[in-house]
């Protein structure tokens, strides 16, 4: 999972996720697998994070935004178009591609996959190599996965606050919404704010109030800088607004803070 290549589509291939949030959609399947590390996912509003040893499939023209959490790699198989497949063929991976859903794979599959992907990155441009892989990959998945244990033992209400904070630091100097940082996390607003709640114990408002407080502490230290202008750098409207604001929540005024 990558921005659009107009090349043709690899049949394998082992990818190191960006930390950063993409997002695409593919005219083809795709089996994704974790190999390392975390990897958060979020097909057609489906959220999960996925580990070794579990995976995700999307199909065809899903909208799915992907991103991984410090150092992750997977490992996705592309799928062409059904038509362009046998009967046979078609009717052997017409259940496992016929919805979106995340999956566990067993250890005896595990093992086989390490073998498999050891192959694959010793030979990543053979073709022939990478095909007899992926279609041994696809032909053993469906007596080796459980599609029931992600939806009951994977949280899908889990927010990257890496991303959230980010996004804040990045616009700390403007208005910021509840719309614009659920739209980091591709969840609803309502629902985002919801999920914020009980993750962090502030509403989204309270968390980016507390950030530019922090961050106005901070410029409080250098007396070179005026009340305006730090006001103007934490996002506050004016310097009334900021000196009203942080005496009310800190007990005393930013200038009795700065000595």
């Amino acid at each position: 999972m990558k921005p659009p290549d107009p090349g043709p589509v690899r049949p394998v291939e082992v990818i190191t996720l960006p930390n950063e949030v993409q997002q695409h959609d593919h005219d083809h399947h795709q089996l994704v697998i974790a190999l390392k590390g975390y990897s958060e996912f979020s097909i057609e509003g489906l959220q999960n994070l996925i580990v070794p040893g579990q995976g995700c499939i999307v199909t065809a023209s899903s909208g799915h935004a992907f991103n991984g959490i410090g150092e992750s790699e997977i490992l996705t198989l592309n799928l062409p178009n059904q038509s362009n497949l046998d009967k046979y063929t078609h009717e052997r991976i017409e259940p496992i591609f016929n919805n979106n859903h995340y999956f566990k794979i067993d250890n005896q599959f595990q093992c086989l996959l390490q073998l498999l992907v050891k192959e694959i990155r010793q030979s990543p441009d053979d073709l022939l190599v990478t095909d007899a892989c992926k279609n041994t990959i696809i032909a053993l998945l469906q007596r080796h996965v459980n599609t029931e244990y992600p939806q009951k033992l994977i949280p899908r209400s889990r927010i990257n606050m890496t991303i959230i904070d980010n996004f804040i630091i990045q616009q700390i100097s403007t208005k910021i919404t509840v719309a614009q940082l659920a739209g980091c996390v591709f969840l609803g607003e309502s629902q985002f704010h919801l999920l914020f709640k009980q993750q962090v114990g502030l509403t989204p408002h309270q968390y980016i109030l507390q950030m530019r407080f922090n961050l106005a502490k901070e410029l409080l230290e250098d007396n070179s800088l005026t009340l305006a202008s730090i006001a103007s750098a934490s996002g506050f409207a004016n310097q009334s607004s900021f000196t009203h604001s942080f005496t009310k929540l800190q007990g005393t005024s930013p200038s009795k803070f700065r000595h």
